[in-house]
């Protein structure tokens, strides 16, 4: 045997340098393209998709059970807090009758404007606020609703066309002054009956009717919310309202009492005064003097109309309150012996305002 026979392959045939591997070739059945081994890799690349494409399915499907499952969730919890304050309105107007007929055995202190009530299933803030509280919308005075316009944050030029527009409504003009269209001929005079009606009047928008948040002036303490909500004309006005422009001290709303022409002080010592209890007549005859001329506009307690309104949150399975709110309120007439129902309702709002 020749050295260079041994050299290149030991006695074999001449073969590929020493420390290389000649490349497959393309018609190997075990190494080419088509071979079992690319079979396999095509394969399980195929799996490795159809897996992925499976689990973006799943997770797309899971997303929407979990979001279907806490929209269902909070739609019970709605309809269980709507009834909840459903509840507490009828409990409260029973309880306010009960306390009025019976002084010496009252359910509610005299003169009370809040209560809560804690139920099984939640609990309910309810407001007792009598339409004496408010102006009478069909008799206040131009000035008077400027005024009141002014404390509610409406820019000058639009208070002057809310003024001039509900004139002219109560003069039976208000087709030239409304943002709906109107009848063809001119009224005598007409008045509003419902406060709704208010919406309709150029000028007015739901901010200004409904109230709005704003942030607070000063920097928020830690904790301390950063919007404050001001009040609309539907917590100033009413066409159940106070005739004589007289309002009770206790639940009128500080945009009232400025448009009486009480100054800022005697407003915020009333408010902080009532917070703490509602004021009697002693209390309220020493407080004359920080009030000024509006004083001889204030009265305690109000007519046979209140609003009682009520914000209830149902109580979930830990234990704790649900972060959803639901407010109901009625409008409630009180009527004098021997009518067939001693408790008459008004009006009646699914969807109410709170405060």
């Amino acid at each position: 045997m020749s050295t260079s026979n041994v050299v290149a392959g030991w006695g074999g045939p001449p073969g590929p340098p020493f420390g290389r591997e000649a490349s497959a070739s393309p018609t190997d059945p075990k190494r080419g393209p088509g071979g079992p081994r690319h079979k396999r890799g095509s394969a399980l690349l195929t799996v490795l998709w159809i897996s992925a494409a499976l689990a973006a399915v799943g997770f797309a499907l899971a997303n929407t059970v979990r979001g279907e499952t806490e929209r269902t969730s909070t739609t019970v919890d709605d309809l269980r807090s709507y009834y909840l304050a459903t509840g507490a309105i009828d409990r409260a107007a029973i309880e306010v009758l009960w306390s009025a007929l019976a002084q010496n055995d009252r359910i509610l202190p005299k003169r009370t404007t809040r209560v809560d009530y804690q139920f099984p299933t939640g609990m309910a803030h309810v407001e007792i606020i009598p339409e004496a509280a408010k102006l009478d919308l069909n008799t206040v005075a131009p000035e008077r609703l400027a005024r009141l316009l002014v404390a509610l944050g409406v820019e000058p030029p639009r208070i002057q066309a809310i003024v001039q527009s509900v004139e002219a409504w109560r003069a039976g003009k208000g087709e030239a002054f409304s943002s709906l269209p109107g009848p063809t001929f001119q009224a005598s005079g007409t008045s509003f009956q419902e406060i709704e009606e208010m919406l309709a009047v150029r000028g007015i928008t739901p901010d200004i009717f409904y109230g709005t948040y704003v942030p607070v002036t000063d920097a928020p303490a830690p904790g301390q919310p950063r919007l404050i909500r001001r009040s609309g004309l539907v917590d100033c006005l009413s066409v159940f309202g106070s005739k004589d422009q007289r309002v009770d001290a206790n639940t009128a709303d500080p945009a009232v009492l400025y448009s009486l022409g009480m100054p800022e002080a005697g407003i915020q010592a009333l408010v902080a005064e009532r917070n703490i209890k509602p004021l009697d007549d002693a209390k309220l005859g020493q407080m004359r003097e920080l009030f000024g001329p509006a004083a001889s506009f204030l009265r305690l307690e109000g007519n046979t109309i209140v609003t009682i309104r009520a914000t209830a949150r149902v109580r979930l399975p830990n234990g704790q309150l649900s972060d959803l709110k639901r407010s109901v309120a009625a409008v409630v007439k009180y009527m004098p012996t021997g009518y067939d129902s001693p408790i008459h309702i008004l009006r009646w709002y699914d969807t109410a305002w709170s405060n």
